[in-house]
């Protein structure tokens, strides 16, 4: 029996005859073959038709070592033009790419569209082309290397709104990770990236108004291990772990993201997880208790990590914090999270009843709509637009927010109905931070999110106007994240899955198509020394327990089709001679621990499972 458990939705959608086309992610809105080919030689020139530098600039990154010829004539050269194709018009981040036998037509009615042709080119070239320092005139030494299909390609974004976030809450990343963050970001056509600059464990921004920020909340005691099982801080123990962002880093990260059309949107989350600014002012709670930074989440209900929404130093506070904020980035947004904030506390402020009492508000939730209005007013009078994540429509949305539905796709939708702008990023589907593959063979995170999640995310419920959802995102949340590597890991490749739901058109979705150009990017990725994760190719199993104390029931499953799964439960080392896999079946008593190995074609994929019975035990709990 051959299985496949998470692709079935996957592989019912429509398949096209795309084994021919070239591996690219995203899928273009069309791709028409040619007959032919055109090679890039030593003669090869560029004819950037613009005089805007930008879009120069862009032409020689993309495509360095060929030489800039405004004068070249089409026929055997490439040719870069800031026009409407003809055709159908194109929208703004839309482009033609051409490539014939005579030459390369690049043709695009804004730069952002030629910036996203060029990564599309920047594809259609060899894996080669990623290497570090790559030059066409140290690397035209074949034809092979450097001979590309002829094709017709229109291509433009399904969704405005293509972002990935990143934690440097959690764990500090470099300046220089983070432009690197954005590179691979703009090769595959993001163009938000989310900046959660601020939480519990680590202010990273610079406020000159308020220093104490980043030189006490930029900092806590060092620690390793599981998240939640790294013990508390000790008082008077040195905190060196940490950093935080100078305003001219920001500045410069920002102008980096721009000239890869990339808006930044900062997020500085609030009520909640500001822990960080409150161990710098403690009087921003309602309990006015110091407190430490801690490096876990055991704090949680425990210290108070909430802003008092009734004092007004909390708004004087957060107005210094956003006046700074709004003069460094130039985007129309302001994140200001809202999320998981324990109102606790506020039930049993003094100075919250009257407040309460006053405004006419019955419940803590209305109490956080309150404080969520109040701020909203403050980052509208910076000129820019309030996003929260989805918890701020309890107790009522503010009027003009936008919201990003995380706890899946209900708070979206709600906000939909109520006529507010969405951004949707179901932790199902989009937090690249959980589990990608069975927890035994994978770093130690939570929840779970597959590829094959990632692949399946639609971004719009039946139920709502579809224009009020403005996309979607990928979100990598830190906790268990602390080497750029690993990050690397966690997102790739689920982040190809989610740029490809948000750019190409619904109906081009393809399960098996794009695992195939999934393995070729693979090779570009090797080429620039970028890590990944192949978890897909790994088997999983899931856990029933019928009863209490009852025995296990074992479902053993793999991401890709035409996979044969064999397992053994008396401690040796199972191949394709062992027992197959065709159905559930009991975990035998007494048994020491399930191996499991997935072969395709005769071979054995992935990592084979060792799970130990108490492991098989604790994961049915």
């Amino acid at each position: 029996m051959k299985l496949v458990l998470y692709s079935s939705l996957l592989l019912s959608l429509p398949v096209f005859a795309q084994t021919n086309l070239p591996s690219l992610i995203p899928q273009p809105q069309s791709v028409v073959m040619g007959a032919g080919q055109f090679t890039i030689t030593t003669q090869t020139q560029l004819a950037v038709l613009t005089p805007i530098r930008e879009v120069r600039d862009m032409v020689q990154t993309n495509l360095p070592g060929l030489k800039i010829n405004d004068l070249a004539k089409p026929a055997n050269n490439i040719t870069v033009r800031l026009a409407q194709p003809g055709g159908a018009a194109l929208g703004p981040e839309g482009y033609e790419l051409v490539v014939s036998s005579t030459g390369i037509r690049l043709t695009a009615p804004q730069a952002v569209g030629l910036f996203y042709g060029l990564q599309t080119l920047r594809q259609l070239l060899p894996a080669d082309r990623e290497r570090p320092g790559f030059r066409f005139n140290n690397t035209l030494n074949t034809k092979a290397l450097t001979t590309l299909p002829a094709l017709t390609i229109r291509d433009q974004p399904r969704f405005g709104w293509r972002g990935m976030m990143l934690d440097v809450s959690r764990s500090f990343f470099t300046k220089d990770y983070v432009k690197r963050f954005i590179d691979l970001m703009a090769r595959y056509k993001y163009n938000v990236f989310h900046w959660h600059l601020s939480d519990d464990q680590g202010w990273r921004v610079e406020i000159k108004g308020l220093p104490r920020l980043t030189q006490v909340g930029a900092w806590r005691a060092p620690r390793m291990g599981r998240w939640w099982d790294r013990p508390n801080p000790v008082p008077g123990e040195p905190q060196t772990y940490g950093g935080f962002y100078t305003q001219n880093e920001i500045r410069e990260v920002v102008r980096y993201a721009q000239e890869r059309h990339i808006m930044v949107v900062p997020e500085i989350d609030m009520p909640g997880h500001m822990l960080a600014a409150i161990a710098t002012y403690p009087s921003l709670t309602c309990s006015g208790k110091p407190v430490p930074i801690y490096p876990n989440g055991k704090f949680y209900k425990v210290e108070d990590n909430t802003l008092n929404p009734c004092n007004d130093s909390t708004y004087i506070f957060v107005d210094k914090v956003l006046t700074e904020i709004a003069q460094l980035f130039p985007g129309p947004y302001i994140h200001v999270g809202g999320d998981e904030a324990f109102k606790g506390f506020w039930a049993t402020c003094e100075a919250c009843k009257p407040i309460m009492a006053t405004n006419g508000l019955k419940t803590v939730e209305e109490l956080q709509s309150y404080f969520i209005r109040r701020v909203e007013k403050i980052v509208q009078s910076k000129g820019k637009k309030l996003i929260g994540w989805d918890e701020i429509l309890e107790g009522g949305l503010a009027p003009n927010a936008t919201v990003m539905s995380w706890r899946g796709m209900k708070g979206g939708t709600e906000a939909a109905k109520q006529g507010h702008p969405v951004i949707m990023t179901p932790y199902q589907n989009c937090y690249v931070d959980l589990y990608q593959g069975d927890p035994s063979a994978e770093p130690s995170t939570y929840g779970m999110c597959r590829l094959t999640n990632s692949y399946a995310f639609e971004p719009v419920p039946d139920s709502v106007r579809a224009e009020l959802i403005l996309g979607g995102q990928a979100n990598l949340w830190t906790e268990s994240v602390p080497t750029t590597r690993h990050a690397e890991y966690m997102v790739w490749p689920r982040a190809f899955a989610i740029a490809e739901v948000l750019w190409s058109p619904k109906a081009t979705r393809n399960w098996p198509d794009f695992v195939r150009r999934v393995e070729t990017h693979f090779t570009r990725f090797d080429a620039a020394g970028v890590n990944y994760s192949r978890s897909y190719l790994n088997p999983f199993v899931t856990i029933q327990r019928q009863a209490p104390g009852g025995p296990l029931n074992l479902l053993i499953g793999h991401e890709l089709a035409n996979t044969d799964l064999y397992y053994t439960v008396d401690n040796t080392i199972p191949d394709a001679q062992s027992t197959r896999y065709t159905q559930p079946f009991v975990f035998p008593k007494g048994a020491d621990r399930l191996r499991v190995v997935a072969y395709r074609d005769g071979k054995p994929v992935g990592q084979p499972l060792n799970i130990p019975a108490a492991d098989l035990e604790a994961r049915a709990k």
